[in-house]
């Protein structure tokens, strides 16, 4: 059976909950689930309704289409003035030794060994320290541009933004305005955690609101900038605060439209304050990724992040909603590493990833930042002997 003769069969099932029905009946429709009904998902939705749902609605929007692009990761710094209770990877400023600092001409050598590589992104973002303030990144947004202007820049959350810009007393439209015309082109979705303040102030008490962070997006949209969003989940927060979070960012989206995509978080415990909530398990991450595909329904695309869950859940994961599995990293980023993930070096070929999404029966597609095709791969054969400077990927030390 196809994608809607499942969802079908499903409806017409006698022994199906008369709310859950309704609710399918309501993705069959294309009609918005409630606030209400979300909270109704996650407390009574079992992962195969759940999946049923999402994959309707993913292959309504995408087909088998699954998304990565090539792309590397710069992490400026990870001391940090903050403080969040579930993280890993930052150290205090008294703890600085026990971290890295880089400078301009750092980030610029780790952008020229790129320079014979097809990558078509950099993503930046890492701790909060007043030197890498409104001039630093502005020089830097300039040389990037100005050595490679092709090279998509996706920089900084508004959590760092919220610091920058208070610092350089700007608002936040003319901050944004300003580095924009340096060379910023996105923004990616790091520091929404969960938004609801009895949440929050537990856990990231310190960095900015919920309402600033929404804000910091919203003028970004203004500017036409496209930027994504996250949910930190799977520690102390209830479901409600799971629909509320994606209910704030929906309603923002209804106003602006430049969220591209959705990237659930899970949260891991090793290496920070709150070691001792446990994780969740596979399937209430598969039940999470489903439900924020039918939840949130002015997202264009659900993201999970491979390095974080794993090559083999990001496999199931296409199965409940999920479109796109990050990009290629090759072991830029320690965000997921360092807080116990099990890809503790992450890194994959071209070639991998395609025969990852392949694996399962889906069409993978190369795509820039903007989700503009760069490669159709679904008839590509690989050679035995890869070219090296095709499909293997940079490396950052």
């Amino acid at each position: 059976m196809n994608a809607t003769e499942k969802l079908n069969f499903l409806i017409q099932d006698k022994n199906l909950d008369a709310e859950l029905k309704h609710i399918a009946e309501k993705v069959l429709q294309g009609e918005r689930v409630s606030f209400e009904e979300g909270v109704i998902l996650y407390e009574r939705g079992e992962l195969g309704y759940l999946g049923v749902l999402a994959n309707y609605i993913r292959e309504k929007k995408h087909g088998d289409y699954t998304y990565f692009n090539r792309n590397f990761h710069i992490e400026p710094t990870n001391v940090c003035v903050y403080d969040c209770k579930f993280c890993a990877y930052s150290r205090l400023i008294k703890e600085r030794e026990q971290g890295w600092e880089m400078d301009v001409a750092g980030m610029m050598e780790v952008i020229k060994k790129y320079d014979d590589e097809p990558v078509t992104e950099v993503h930046i973002t890492g701790g909060v320290v007043p030197k890498q303030n409104l001039d630093f990144y502005a020089d830097f947004f300039r040389q990037c541009k100005a050595h490679r202007p092709d090279l998509h820049i996706k920089g900084l959350t508004p959590v760092e933004y919220y610091y920058i810009f208070k610092k350089a007393k700007m608002s936040h439209y003319d901050g944004l305005k300003y580095l924009q015309e340096c060379g910023l082109d996105s923004m990616p979705g790091g520091g929404a955690e969960i938004f609801h303040p009895e949440i929050r102030e537990k856990i990231a008490g310190d960095k900015c609101t919920a309402e600033q962070w929404l804000d910091i997006h919203e003028q970004a949209h203004s500017l036409g900038m496209r930027t994504n969003a996250t949910m930190l989940y799977g520690h102390i927060e209830a479901f409600w605060h799971r629909v509320d979070h994606m209910e704030r960012l929906r309603q923002l989206q209804d106003k602006t439209g430049g969220f591209q995509a959705f990237i659930p978080l899970k949260f891991r415990n090793q290496g920070h304050q709150m070691s001792h909530v446990p994780e969740v398990s596979v399937v209430e991450d598969l039940r999470n990724y489903a439900i924020a595909r039918i939840y949130m329904d002015n997202f264009d695309h659900i993201k999970a992040y491979w390095a974080m869950i794993s090559r083999d859940t990001a496999q199931l994961s296409l199965a409940f909603g999920v479109d796109d599995i990050d990009g290629t990293l090759d072991d830029t980023t320690k965000i997921y590493s360092m807080a116990g993930a099990e890809e503790q070096h992450p890194a994959l070929s071209t070639q991998q990833l395609v025969e990852l999404i392949k694996q399962v029966g889906r069409h993978p597609i190369e795509r820039d930042t903007l989700y503009k095709i760069v490669t159709d791969y679904k008839d590509v054969v690989f050679d035995d002997g890869n070219k090296p400077n095709y499909y293997s990927l940079p490396v950052v030390e």
